[in-house]
């Protein structure tokens, strides 16, 4: 990222000659994205079966999960249109974007595009939501005939651990595709553009610490958390998701400690590990931001239907996809694409998304180091007692 920004100021015509390179790791992120979301829906869905299967913890799991990452959409989508850090640059659509046709986003002809009349056509052309339609209806039809679709079921999940393997591959790529991509930025927009940058890192940054704060302390205080006792729990998981910039990282730690701090091992084997896909709180925020952001940028202005119905999409496409490096990025690829987005503003948020990764990791894991206390909390176990005392197990239930 610095030698990239360094060569866009020193040498701005050589810089942009890079184009290539960043547009290269660009198309090789977005060809991840439909093979990616149809496996990890379906393996996801089919594995899980219905809610009723779930059983009660998964269920309440489910309701906290959605609420909450709903309202950290709420908070990005506020963020964004407050400060309005997009405003001042200039993206602009490629050849190819600009051939596509544009259809009107009226809420009726939304509705009708979702659902796809091919799923070879939808994947081809990228439709996100028309690929989560149908994996959700495929994964349920799988789950509802058991074991004649389980040779279909280990398909997808083969399928869903190939892409992560093949992510990974792309990923290598990041340090040189990053380092084109903000010396073209900046060779092409000027230094000023890096303005922009931090003001969409302080945005970012300040609109985590409104829901830490607002949202998960208000959590706490309904659910009755010790707070003390919890912070000591996660302050460790937490430094390390932050400084690694991996939920994975963290896994380990946050399952020892959070069974310390008194949480009942089968709620915290069930909730945090599922937590890990649906309830990213801080890359649901940081998603709605940054797609708003790349459309002032465009110079689109978003009404707050259209900003309404990207959150929806946001909220069902980025389940599943956790264990994937930069797993943003390809979503937002994925979401820019539906909305028709210059996809150049991925170019320009990978100059600074290392640092804003570390950011939305660490939110991400102590938002679901918090789940699994108050669902303990909502399955009537007591969390005030001293962290090495073990909690009784009373019948919870099958879960």
């Amino acid at each position: 990222m610095a030698a990239g920004v360094a060569l866009g100021v020193m040498a701005p015509a050589f810089a942009v000659q890079l184009a290539p390179i960043s547009a290269i790791f660009l198309r090789l992120i977005k060809s991840i994205i439909a093979p990616l979301l149809f496996g990890t829906l379906v393996a996801g869905i089919a594995n899980t079966g219905s809610v009723k299967t779930m059983g009660r913890i998964g269920l309440k799991a489910i309701i906290y999960f959605e609420v909450v990452t709903t309202l950290a959409l709420v908070i990005g989508l506020a963020a964004v249109n407050l400060t309005r850090p997009g405003a001042g640059l200039t993206l602009t659509a490629t050849a190819a974007e600009s051939a596509a046709p544009k259809t009107a986003m009226s809420l009726t002809s939304v509705l009708e595009h979702t659902f796809p009349a091919s799923i070879i056509d939808a994947m081809a052309k990228g439709e996100v939501l028309q690929i989560v339609v149908f994996a959700f209806l495929f994964g349920a039809a799988a789950a509802s005939i058991g074991s004649a679709a389980k040779p279909v079921v280990e398909w997808c999940e083969s399928l869903a651990e190939i892409m992560f393997k093949y992510t990974g591959y792309v990923m290598l790529a990041a340090p040189v595709g990053v380092g084109a991509a903000i010396a073209v930025t900046v060779g092409s927009k000027g230094p000023e553009v890096l303005f922009s940058l931090g003001k969409l890192m302080a945005t970012l940054f300040g609109a985590l610490i409104v829901f830490v704060v607002f949202v998960l302390g208000t959590v706490i205080v309904l659910f009755r958390i010790p707070l003390r006792r919890f912070y000591e729990a996660v302050k460790e998981p937490w430094v390390i998701a932050f400084s690694t910039a991996s939920s994975e990282a963290a896994l380990p730690l946050a399952l020892e400690n959070m069974e310390k701090f008194g949480v009942p091992k089968h709620i915290v084997g069930f909730v945090l590990p599922t937590g890990y896909s649906f309830n990213l709180d801080g890359t649901t925020l940081y998603l709605s931001l940054a797609s708003v952001f790349v459309a002032q940028a465009a110079g689109m202005e978003m009404p707050i239907g259209t900003q309404v119905l990207m959150m929806l999409t946001l909220m069902l496409t980025s389940k599943g996809v956790a264990g994937v490096p930069r797993a943003a990025l390809v979503i937002l690829a994925g979401t820019l694409g539906t909305f028709n987005l210059p996809m150049e503003g991925i170019a320009v948020l990978l100059g600074v998304d290392a640092l804003i990764d570390m950011a939305r990791t660490s939110v991400n894991v102590l938002g679901n180091c918090l789940a699994t206390a108050v669902v303990a909390r909502w399955e009537g176990y007591d969390l005030s007692g001293d962290a090495s005392t073990p909690v009784a197990y009373h019948d919870a239930g099958t879960a």
